[in-house]
């Protein structure tokens, strides 16, 4: 299950609204906040993943990932965006914001 706060749909929507829509991945990034923890980049969807649509916008992660985690609740805070996973990550991350997206121009676009 994905669960997207209209805060971080505001957000994506502002993000894309000068562009088209692309996919939106959700990663295991390592390192920070205490241990890997999820991010967010644009990405293509591939055969290995899992996909979900939500507020109107592409999610992908691959499955392994998503069997790990279990779903995951997308918000936005003033240091971007904020993944909660629903079940632990391995190596004891937790969520942490990701610069995805507009808020720190990581996504390479």
């Amino acid at each position: 299950m994905l669960k997207l706060s209209e805060s971080a749909r505001k957000e994506l929507e502002a993000f894309f609204s000068d562009k088209p829509k692309s996919t939106v991945r959700i990663y295991l990034a390592p390192g920070g906040c205490s241990g890997p923890h999820l991010g967010l980049a644009l990405d293509e969807a591939n055969d290995d993943d899992k996909v979900i649509e939500e507020g109107g916008f592409t999610f992908c992660a691959s499955q392994g990932l998503w069997d790990q985690i279990g779903g995951v609740s997308i918000d936005l805070s003033y240091m971007g965006f904020t993944l909660e996973p629903d079940n632990p990550l391995p190596g004891g991350g937790g969520s942490c914001s990701s610069g995805c997206c507009g808020s720190c121009g990581s996504c390479g676009h």
